[in-house]
């Protein structure tokens, strides 16, 4: 069993965290989103990984193999982005003919990945969503299987969506089916995308069932990444890695702060995610991700992404007030 991770896009929806920071490197819930795929992936016993790097793509090198060395790691450049499909392809050499498991590279989904894993057909993962029409999407039958998959339909069929986890059996199948469609020129929407193999598998006679996640995380933009962050705190529990109190500051539940901070005269939280060697002073902080070595400083946020190396000032004021009174210092 090997995994493939695709983190070769540039994380337009993320800018401008993702000029210099890789989409899959962005912190979340006191991790990365890669960390968290890769970490559920090992813990259900996956220790071969091939990750098809592009953009940035040393920094994602540097991390893996820093945070992960005793995993046997494959780095595959990709150097045009033309497609998931495409990525995937890159692989035939080292994947040969063994079982795969593809993670997209922000598919951050709660679900049995042993279960995937030893499934004895291919399984594709789904979610039910509101609207499709951004999304692959899959037609399944009342035994569980896909009839049909495809990519951002106009018209849907069905309201399942693709999350991005693909576990297949039949490798021999699908790169047959990617090169055919690389060598025909079939796309959508200009790429050579995933699905057009897959739906090429169902047709070729691949037995694929669905596999329905339990939760499906989104991170592909801001709104939606603080959001995730808050869920994924709640869940994995609040983590303070401090050699030494924070001085006069209050920490309100649930928040990850990774070691070395300096934290002093502020109130921390709730659902907030800080990185490592983050000075705080004198600021309000709540539903926000701040990145590594950022330094802030009389500073009030909320709903806020915080790259890493950034410096944040506010404004100190010195107020007398009386009785009765009402004071708004934000600017209209």
């Amino acid at each position: 069993m090997k995994a493939i991770i695709p983190v070769a896009g540039a994380g337009t929806k993320l800018r401008p965290h993702t000029y210099t920071q890789p989409k899959a490197l962005i912190p979340l819930a006191g991790k990365t989103i890669l960390s968290i795929i890769v970490d559920q992936l090992v813990e259900a016993g996956v220790k071969e990984f091939i990750f098809i790097i592009g953009y940035l793509g040393d920094k994602i090198q540097d991390f893996v193999e820093e945070k992960y060395p005793y995993l046997e790691t494959h780095f595959i450049q990709q150097h045009e982005r033309m497609g998931i499909g495409h990525a995937i392809l890159l692989t035939r050499e080292l994947v040969k003919e063994d079982e795969i498991i593809v993670v997209l590279g922000d598919s951050i989904c709660e679900y049995d990945v042993k279960e995937v894993i030893e499934s004895d057909t291919s399984l594709l993962a789904v979610k039910r969503v509101d609207d499709p029409r951004d999304f692959g999407v899959a037609e399944i039958n009342e035994e569980g299987l896909i009839t049909k998959v495809v990519e951002k339909p106009q018209i849907p069929k069905s309201n399942m969506a693709l999350t991005g986890i693909y576990r297949i059996r039949e490798t021999a199948l699908l790169f047959e089916c990617l090169d055919n469609n690389f060598k025909g020129n079939v796309t959508s929407y200009g790429e050579f995308n995933l699905t057009d193999a897959l739906e090429c598998m169902i047709g070729g006679g691949a037995t694929i069932r669905a596999y329905k996640v339990k939760n499906w995380f989104d991170c592909g933009k801001k709104e939606s990444l603080l959001e995730s962050n808050a869920i994924l705190l709640k869940k994995m529990g609040q983590s303070i890695a401090a050699d030494k109190p924070f001085e006069n500051t209050i920490i309100i539940p649930p928040v990850s702060i990774a070691a070395g901070c300096d934290i002093s005269n502020s109130i921390i939280g709730p659902n907030v995610a800080i990185g490592e060697c983050v000075t705080i002073s004198d600021s309000i902080i709540k539903d926000s991700i701040i990145g590594s070595f950022a330094d802030l400083k009389d500073i009030v946020l909320t709903h806020s992404l915080i790259g890493s190396d950034t410096e944040v000032r506010g404004e100190s004021r010195s107020l007398n007030i009386g009785d009765n009174t009402e004071i708004d210092l934000g600017k209209r």
